[in-house]
């Protein structure tokens, strides 16, 4: 896909979710917001949202997190699945925290990446709603998936995904783009069963002109 046609699905995107563009900054610490997109591998984010409050209660900073039991830690991540293994990264995490940046979590990516559990996803997710900053594209689960339908990147390597979006679109949009893709993987865009007659952007997506392509007889016709 070309800029201009990726700037054209920005536009739209931006359009049908505004609440991307106001979600700069969420409400939560750096800590929680770190803790929390650690939890979100390889689970819902209904689940991550469910056992979030319970566990900042009773960790609210690294101190606490990093002093914890991991048998006391696992009831409360049990929803959000692989709760033995989440329970001692995020415990080792908040150690590093701790030891290396005097319990304050970090605000540049390199330092952010010494951390256990920590990728560029989870990296790119608290440097721009925890700090405001843009050094990447967060490529999670929606964002590889959509990259791919769409037309954004033929990989499916999140990396080279991450820099075939960086080349498409300028860094001012990158940390809203993921929430777009994010927003419209969730309600319109879903893995399973894609709405493509209801989508704002079907128009200029490969997934759909592959999908409903007209026969020899002008008639549209669907694999779905």
């Amino acid at each position: 896909m070309d800029r201009q046609t990726a700037d054209t699905v920005y536009t739209i995107l931006e359009g049908l979710y505004p609440a991307a563009r106001t979600h700069h900054r969420d409400e939560s610490t750096p800590f929680q917001s770190l803790i929390a997109t650690i939890l979100s591998a390889q689970t819902t984010d209904k689940a991550v949202d469910e056992v979030i409050g319970p566990l900042m209660e009773r960790y609210p900073d690294a101190a606490s997190l990093a002093a914890a039991d991991p048998a006391d830690v696992e009831p409360i991540i049990r929803r959000t699945g692989f709760f033995h293994m989440k329970a001692r990264r995020i415990i080792d995490a908040a150690k590093v925290i701790m030891k290396d940046f005097g319990g304050a979590v970090p605000d540049s990516m390199d330092s952010l990446l010494t951390i256990p559990g920590v990728g560029r996803k989870t990296a790119n997710i608290v440097l721009y709603h925890s700090f405001g900053r843009q050094e990447g594209i967060a490529v999670d689960t929606h964002v590889l998936r959509l990259s791919g339908l769409i037309g954004f990147s033929d990989s499916r390597d999140p990396g080279i995904v991450e820099k075939d979006l960086t080349a498409l679109f300028p860094k001012k949009s990158w940390g809203v783009l993921t929430d777009l893709l994010i927003l419209h993987g969730r309600t319109i865009c879903i893995a399973r069963r894609p709405k493509c007659p209801a989508c704002g952007i079907r128009q200029y997506c490969r997934f759909f002109k592959e999908q409903y392509r007209e026969d020899d007889r002008g008639n549209n016709k669907s694999k779905m």
